[in-house]
């Protein structure tokens, strides 16, 4: 197994990955569309499914490939991830996550330092993020007890898709969510909308676990098949 350090780091690193591609090609593609928002919110959601088969692949072997503390939270309460690495992990994803999205206003030479105006709140897009992290629990946890090596494409697939069906575009991840208000662009929300997105995050990955286990009972994630998203 890796050493903790190298764990953390991989978790850094694949956070502040996803965060460029999140917010970088939301840039790239409000610059390109013409005004076309459907065609942006295409672009976006194809950078992001084809980053995150990416950065699971890659990273997965070393840390799990969580990239979202509310993943990390469940593995810990499956008594999958000591409670000590999941505190390292979720610090390491939530401050990796604030580097990417710095790095992608970098890239595109805007000031680094932004709150988004973008308003993101609503009983609806409330309930979608809930419904959207419940989902990506799911199909993490599911996929990974009986067909570990697809996880990457599940997960890929399925933010892809829950970026079309939820009325949020599917954050699903306290991390991405905390950093994305740090970005006045296309991908941005407000802060003051964080906390109640966060909670509904946190509420629709504890009603994953059990049903989880039930589902596939006798059945536990292997390290290296358990990973994160958007």
């Amino acid at each position: 197994m890796p050493a903790l350090a190298q764990r953390a780091a991989a978790e850094w690193l694949g956070t502040a990955f996803l965060l460029a591609a999140v917010v970088g090609s939301g840039i790239m593609a409000q610059k390109l569309s013409g005004g076309n928002v459907a065609l942006a919110l295409l672009c976006n959601t194809i950078a992001t499914g084809a980053i995150l088969v990416v950065l699971i692949l890659m990273f997965g072997p070393i840390s799990g490939a969580h990239f979202n503390p509310a993943v990390t939270l469940a593995f810990a309460l499956r008594g999958e991830t000591p409670w000590t690495d999941a505190a390292i992990y979720i610090v390491a994803q939530i401050t990796g996550a604030i580097i990417g999205v710095w790095i992608a206003h970098l890239m595109f030479e805007l000031p680094v330092l932004q709150l988004s105006l973008t308003e993101r709140t609503g009983a609806g897009q409330w309930f979608a993020e809930a419904v959207a992290t419940f989902g990506l629990l799911l199909t993490i946890l599911g996929v990974a007890s009986r067909t570990p090596t697809a996880v990457p494409y599940a997960v890929g697939l399925y933010i892809i898709s829950a970026y079309w069906f939820t009325a949020s575009t599917s954050f699903a991840n306290p991390a991405v969510t905390i950093a994305r208000s740090l970005s006045d662009t296309f991908a941005g929300i407000a802060p003051h909308g964080v906390p109640a997105f966060i909670a509904a995050q946190l509420v629709g990955a504890i009603l994953a676990i059990p049903l989880a286990n039930w589902l596939w009972s006798g059945c536990s994630v292997k390290r290296g098949a358990s990973p994160q998203v958007s």
